[in-house]
């Protein structure tokens, strides 16, 4: 279980970061953007090494005592990030995979969206 997922914009500003326990939310926000470090050294070294670049998905970022950070990219340069808990050993790689899929279509129906401007926080009533 995903316990927050943030959207964040190419120059690296939050779009969306939702927390489930709102308690540690500060927490949660500090993972996310300590994490934009290895997404950006990930990103850094897919481009000098000869990889498909349809592979959005960068995989585990870090572990925690607590929780396991997870990072995707879109072809755009928004990263998404997810952090899970990690006393659930049962989560498989391609189960996160196919939460950043879901992630990612929610996002491109954002951008779609002819009421929307492009860089504004992201607004959800769910």
């Amino acid at each position: 279980m995903a316990v927050c997922v943030a959207v964040i914009a190419k120059e690296n500003y939050p779009l969306y970061i939702r927390s489930i326990p709102t308690e540690n939310e500060l927490k949660f926000h500090y993972m996310v953007h300590t994490s934009l470090d290895v997404v950006d050294e990930k990103i850094s070294a897919m481009g000098k090494a000869l990889v498909d670049q349809r592979e959005l998905y960068l995989g585990l970022l870090y572990p925690t005592e607590d929780y396991k950070v997870y990072g995707y990219v879109t072809n755009s340069k928004v990263k998404f990030v997810m952090v899970v808990d990690s006393s659930n050993t049962a989560l498989r790689d391609n189960e996160i995979r196919s939460m950043f899929r879901k992630l990612h279509n929610s996002y491109t129906d954002v951008m779609c969206n002819p009421f929307y401007n492009p860089g504004d926080r992201i607004q959800s009533r769910r």
